[in-house]
């Protein structure tokens, strides 16, 4: 069995694979300052909790966004499986041709994303779009080069900047509003935020498209956190949450062989 781990600004998304079935899924909020005693514990425990040994956990994969915290994860699965990680970072194997002017600054998420779509969809050209913390769209061609993509605030981003720069717009509960027009300030909010992601996301394929792909229509895929709340809106082809652990659990594989 093999875990996964993405590391992300404001939650770790793990999974277990076996063989290439994803058996389980878990969330933990991420913070700096986390102990390697602390990410060790958290993640026999969660494994315990679900009825798989630690002992079976063969190999370990992650990716990081969050650089302070790959010290301390990295020793909490040394120190509690044995193991020490793969980590998807620059420099490894990925299948793909980066053609970021500087390839070290794409994030390790975007790439893993990235990864997974190439190995779902080979010979297809993919937008994929993350709705995390940010909403990240990753623009990768039938040629598997990954020719870069758009970075907007995200959704929950987008809805605390207007609670904590506002003197009296509250907080309110991300949802799909019923209408667009609000009749009142917590429907006006919840009106904003989705519309307003509909009509960037819709936009920002058409124009990736015309650019990338001569107009041609990609396939797009629907990953992240909020990616289900639009699911409705005739945005994706496919929505896949597991996408970033999937483009892991493939890296890690790519380098197994590569390294044979």
């Amino acid at each position: 069995m093999i875990l996964c781990l993405d590391i992300g600004n404001t939650q770790i998304f793990g999974g277990v694979f076996n063989e290439e079935k994803l058996s389980l899924q878990f969330r933990k909020s991420s913070r700096y300052g986390i102990s390697s005693d602390e990410i060790g514990i958290f993640l026999r425990s969660v494994l315990k909790e679900n009825k798989i040994e630690a002992e079976k956990i063969s190999a370990i994969a992650l990716c990081s966004v969050v650089p302070d915290l790959i010290y301390s994860i990295k020793n909490g699965c040394i120190k509690y499986f044995g193991i020490d990680p793969f980590i998807l970072q620059a420099g490894v194997k990925t299948g793909l041709k980066i053609k970021y002017t500087n390839p070290q600054e794409v994030g390790s998420d975007r790439i893993a994303n990235a990864v997974a779509s190439i190995q779902m969809y080979p010979g297809k050209n993919i937008i994929a779009i993350d709705f995390g913390t940010a909403t990240t769209f990753d623009v990768i061609s039938k040629d598997k080069e990954y020719l870069g993509g758009a970075i907007v605030p995200g959704i929950k981003i987008s809805m605390e900047v207007l609670e904590s720069k506002t003197a009296k717009l509250p907080s309110v509960e991300i949802e799909i509003p019923k209408n667009v027009i609000g009749k009142t300030t917590k429907e006006s909010i919840q009106s904003g935020l989705y519309f307003g992601n509909v009509g960037i996301v819709r936009e920002l394929i058409k124009r990736i498209s015309n650019e990338a792909f001569g107009g041609e229509k990609p396939i797009v895929i629907g990953t992240g956190g909020f990616a289900n709340m639009f699911g409705d809106a005739g945005l994706f082809d496919f929505i896949i949450p597991e996408l970033v652990l999937k483009g892991i659990y493939y890296s890690l594989k790519i380098n197994q062989i590569k390294g044979k």
